[in-house]
């Protein structure tokens, strides 16, 4: 156990990421917190962190490769790429 994915935002079309996110997590049944230059998803799944992303930042989330969460947070970050700029690396 142990497993991290590691990443780094740039967001240019931030609006629009957010609703996404918001909209998918809500149906996924994660609840969501949403700032002006951040939104974070919870999935209230025991070993699995709470995924939050930043407009322009860096960040890492341990999801400890419990699936489906695990995948989900994968979709969820190379999504950014339609809204903005990823890059991520797992350990």
């Amino acid at each position: 156990m142990g497993h991290t994915i590691y990443y780094k935002t740039s967001i240019s079309k931030w609006e629009e990421f957010t609703e996404l996110m918001e909209r998918v997590a809500h149906a996924l049944g994660y609840s969501t917190i949403r700032g002006s230059f951040f939104i974070e998803i919870h999935p209230h799944r025991e070993g699995v962190e709470s995924l939050r992303i930043e407009k322009e930042g860096e960040g890492f989330v341990k999801t400890n490769r419990i699936e489906p969460e695990h995948s989900i947070y994968l979709l969820i970050l190379y999504s950014i790429s339609s809204f903005g700029v990823v890059s991520l690396s797992e350990d």
